[in-house]
């Protein structure tokens, strides 16, 4: 399979919305992680990215403006840790808690998060019904070094019903896998179509962090976070860019 340009793809897509990248770098010695978001709304562009100790949360930028919090305002990413592995998950919305909460109450248990997503569904959001994106990266489960997962959790007939569809990858140096929650713009918004799309990777977070956001649809984009984890012990790197500052 050929790779996506990941530059390209985001640069002739005015609204992919919200997505999720997760990979491995050229040498194979880091982890890369990448979320960001977008918005067409006043409520959904008043947003930034703020972290906090084991995860980042999205905030308004300016309290007096927000209207509705309930699906704009969660913890993007939390940090799981256990004696036997650890993991980081991030999600489009509050699932990352229900994954998060799986996985702590059976950390032995493999399928903890298809089962946290098997209780949760698209957005409530008639009439986009937008998907619920979700990704864990894995490192020393199963005596595996590093492994990563996503899903989407999409309408199907108009909110009558939801289909969940799971993507487990094992890590080749230089690729990764882009999900996101739009396919384009659109009233409705249609949704995402298809597996998540195999893209190339840079070598470092700071260049991940450099071909999304200056890739992004200016007037839609709103904040990203990317992190680099490194596979063979160190200290992860964390950026977060905020449109508002």
């Amino acid at each position: 399979m050929a790779d996506f340009d990941l530059a390209a793809l985001l640069s002739a897509n005015a609204y992919p919305g919200r997505g999720i990248i997760i990979g491995t770098s050229p040498d194979g010695e880091n982890a890369l992680i990448a979320y960001f978001i977008m918005g067409r709304s006043v409520n959904s562009r008043n947003r930034i990215f703020e972290s906090f100790d084991g995860g980042m949360r999205t905030k308004a930028f300016d309290e007096s403006k927000l209207t509705d919090p309930s699906l704009i305002i969660y913890n993007p990413y939390l940090r799981f840790e256990t004696d036997g592995y650890c993991a980081d998950i991030v999600t489009n919305g509050n699932q990352t808690d229900t994954v998060y909460y799986f996985m702590k109450s059976d950390p032995s248990d493999p399928s903890s998060f298809a089962k946290a997503l098997a209780t949760r569904e698209f957005e409530p959001d008639a009439p986009n019904f937008t998907p619920r994106i979700s990704g864990v990266a894995y490192y020393g489960r199963n005596g595996r070094t590093y492994s990563y997962s996503l899903s989407i959790l999409k309408s199907e007939g108009e909110g009558r019903t939801c289909r969940r569809y799971y993507f487990d990858y094992e890590p080749v140096p230089g690729k990764g896998h882009f999900i996101h929650t739009y396919k384009c713009d659109g009233d409705p918004i249609p949704s995402f179509e298809g597996e998540p799309e195999q893209i190339s990777l840079p070598g470092t977070a700071g260049e991940l962090a450099s071909v999304v956001w200056n890739n992004l649809n200016a007037d839609n984009k709103v904040s990203l976070f990317v992190r680099s984890v490194p596979l063979h012990g160190g200290e992860p790197e964390d950026i977060i860019i905020n449109k508002n500052n």
